[in-house]
């Protein structure tokens, strides 16, 4: 009998937002970035294949579904959050407004522990600000070790330390366990960082009798979930109706707007692939504008991955955008999610019904800021209104219409806003992205990294042989790039090709090794190639995951002393992640045994 092949849950980095309101997707390497839930991910919203007389849909009876759809919204009230426990989105539009107990026990222990929390919005919550003022006086072991984890792992941006703190509670159920709802593996970095905390707050939660003091404050949580319910249904409608999309409930596909008081004006944004969850503090002013871009994710995220052929036709125009000092990095190097982002930015601004004066200078800051695809999205919108599919059928003509010569004649000289601050990502003289190699130029560059871009979303939907190809394919023009190397060793996990998958591991560990990534130029190698081959040398987050999940192939294959040797020498790789640090120290302290993947449930490798 066969023995079957190991099916290792790989490590996936979620889509992480602190909104200021810039989306910051973390980035270890895109091959390994994939979505917390990536089988139910980026499901097609509707199918692509349809008949013609489908496509459009009758204006008349377009206008009577959204009648209908009016009166789903509005005759029907989202149920607040009981006990903090989380209330299923409504069934006609995926979303809810809810208070969450784990959130409210996370910030009370940021309460407790002495955080710089903002006040200003609990004026209608009084009893939430008596309780923040207890709190900083309680005393007690449980206490007293919270505020000492606390100022162990305080960062200095109060901001940023707000973020880790919500991301963590965003991955924990509810009291008193606070058990992890995610595999340790793909779990969020943030919330790995802080991951001792889980203990750390159970106790705390038993010592202050947060269970009591949730009671007391409840009532007003929920005034606030209802007061944001009208507000929230309003963006919903509204997105709906320019879109001319009727919401079609899809599996595990949903929007929660949080209500917090202490997280004040630092909104906080999270997708892990079907569930999107943005952050609020439940404050007089409703945040419609980051409430709106988050729920536009939402509905529009799939499309572009759904129609990624499309949207990489137009790849050229990251050529020209790459060059902008204010673009941030993750766009640089990841066409999808830049597409993805103008998209969103596009709609945002033609939802507004701004005059033509103040469009045009919305247009301008973001030709300005690097968003150059934003102005192209806007004039196919704009015949989009004129138009009767909705955007889910009418997307493949918005992107079709894009000229991509006559946006690159237009910005062929265009002058982007300087950096407020001069950085590593400003444009390099010549024409050389910064950041390239000697020889290798900004096309070639843009090139590659959109390559390994398509590979990196292939992965984060699963789509084991798609991504094995892109990956192949750039193998075989660079095939010492150790990012496409590990993409394709992931891929091959996917595939359940273990034997493969350890081939390319070792292969990555013994370059690393041995030292074979230099800058001289072997003889008969193509000076592009050469270039391509020293900047993609591994760095210290492929060579020590390759160790980890080489460790975890040993396990699997009850090679206990081997799997001990490659996970400590993860743990020896100067500058690995900590979430490889916190992998590596589980393996070393038990052998790895992920959920679903023993016996014959692991599905035969092919």
């Amino acid at each position: 009998m066969a023995t079957p092949a190991p099916c290792l849950t790989l490590f996936r980095l979620p889509f992480r937002v602190s909104l200021h309101l810039l989306y910051k997707p973390y980035a270890l390497h895109g091959a390994a970035r994939a979505f917390l839930n990536a089988g139910n991910a980026t499901n097609p919203v509707r199918s692509s294949i349809i008949t013609k007389h489908h496509q459009k849909l009758s204006a008349h009876v377009f206008i009577a579904a959204i009648i209908i759809l009016l009166g789903i919204l509005f005759g029907t009230a989202v149920t607040p959050a009981t006990r903090g426990q989380a209330t299923p989105p409504d069934a006609q539009t995926g979303v809810s407004v809810e208070a969450s107990q784990s959130i409210f026990s996370v910030m009370c222990a940021l309460d407790a522990a002495g955080f710089a929390a903002d006040e200003s919005t609990l004026s209608e919550m009084p009893s939430r600000l008596a309780l923040r003022g207890e709190l900083l006086k309680l005393q007690g072991p449980a206490t007293e070790a919270l505020r000492q984890f606390y100022h162990d792992y305080a960062l200095a941006d109060p901001g940023e330390t707000l973020s880790r703190y919500i991301t963590f509670a965003l991955v924990i159920g509810p009291p008193p366990s606070f058990t992890f709802l995610l595999d340790h593996d793909v779990m969020p970095p943030d919330a790995l960082a802080i991951e001792g905390f889980q203990e750390v707050l159970a106790n705390f939660y038993h010592e202050a009798h947060l269970d009591l003091r949730w009671a007391a404050v409840e009532p007003e949580y929920t005034r606030a979930v209802e007061r944001y319910q009208s507000p929230v249904r309003r963006v919903v409608t509204v997105s709906d109706a320019y879109l001319r999309e009727i919401y079609r409930p899809r599996y595990a596909h949903s929007f929660t707007v949080y209500i917090e008081p202490l997280v004040g004006n630092r909104t906080n944004f999270r997708n892990n692939g079907n569930h999107y969850a943005i952050v609020v503090d439940g404050g007089p002013e409703f945040p419609e504008a980051d409430v709106r871009h988050a729920y536009l994710h939402f509905l529009l995220d799939p499309l572009p991955l759904k129609y990624r052929e499309n949207v990489m036709k137009k790849r050229g125009l990251l050529n020209i955008a790459a060059r902008a000092p204010r673009l941030s990095p993750e766009y640089k190097n990841d066409f999808m999610a830049y597409a993805d982002e103008c998209l969103i930015k596009a709609v945002e601004l033609r939802i507004r019904h701004l005059k033509p004066d103040k469009e045009e200078a919305v247009l301008a800051d973001d030709d300005k800021d690097g968003f150059i695809m934003v102005r192209s999205y806007v004039a196919q919108l704009q015949k989009f209104e004129k138009a009767e599919p909705a955007m889910s059928y009418y997307f493949p003509d918005l992107i079709d219409g894009i000229d991509l010569a006559a946006e690159q004649k237009r910005l062929q000289n265009f002058q982007f806003a300087a950096s407020q601050e001069a950085g590593p990502e400003k444009a390099a003289p010549g024409g050389v992205r910064a950041g390239s190699q000697p020889g290798q130029t900004g096309d070639s560059q843009s090139e590659l990294e959109s390559a390994l871009a398509q590979g990196d979303h292939e992965i984060a939907l699963q789509d084991a042989a798609a991504a094995g190809k892109t990956f192949e394919k750039i193998l075989a023009k660079y095939p010492e790039n150790a990012r496409a190397t590990f993409g394709l060793a992931v891929a091959s996990l996917l595939n359940h090709d273990a034997d493969r998958a350890q081939e390319l591991f070792e292969k990555l560990v013994a370059a690393a090794a041995a030292g074979q990534a230099t800058s001289a130029q072997p003889a008969g190698q193509a000076p592009g190639q050469v270039a391509a081959a020293a900047s993609a040398a591994p760095d210290p987050g492929i060579v020590s995951w390759s160790h980890v999940y080489l460790g975890r192939l040993h396990d699997f294959a009850e090679e206990r002393d081997q799997a001990l040797v490659e996970y400590r020498a993860a743990l020896g790789i100067a500058g690995a992640p900590e979430a490889v640090r916190v992998a590596a120290q589980r393996g070393i302290d038990a052998p790895y045994n992920p959920r679903g993947a023993g016996g014959s449930s692991a599905p035969p490798r092919q």
